[in-house]
């Protein structure tokens, strides 16, 4: 499997009134890492759309190990631990600056058409997306 790591650092508006990040934060960060390893395979969400194909969230999961707080430097690390046709599932772990785990989770999307049907994509955005992996 692949991982890809992206970093980010907390902004106050992602605390809630204990200096605690909101627990819905971890959900926006394991997008901004899913996005970043498209990125890092020469794809992006804007890519997928302007051919007609659009990632839709299935499913989502979250475990909270530990708190974050304002200004805690953050690592997602996201693993693509499946993509067969038309379906994605993604893996994330969320890390502070000391290597403690925060949070853990997954996704499980969905590829559809303009029709808003499920639609596999095409063999070369798979190949980009898969690259460096053994599928």
């Amino acid at each position: 499997m692949t991982t890809t790591t992206c970093r980010l650092t907390v902004r106050y508006a992602e605390t809630d009134a204990q200096g605690i990040v909101h627990h819905s934060n971890y959900l926006v960060w394991f997008e901004e890492g899913r996005s970043d390893f498209l990125r890092q395979r020469g794809l992006n969400y804007t890519d997928f759309e302007k051919s007609g194909y659009f990632i839709v969230v299935a499913e989502a999961q979250v475990k909270y190990k530990a708190p974050a707080y304002y200004e805690d430097e953050i690592t997602i690390e996201t693993t693509l631990d499946r993509f067969k046709g038309k379906v994605l599932e993604f893996s994330y772990r969320a890390l502070n600056q000391e290597g403690r785990l925060l949070a853990e989770g997954r996704t499980v999307h969905v590829v559809i058409g303009q029709d808003r049907r499920p639609v596999a994509l095409p063999p070369e955005m798979l190949a980009k997306a898969t690259s460096g992996d053994s599928r």
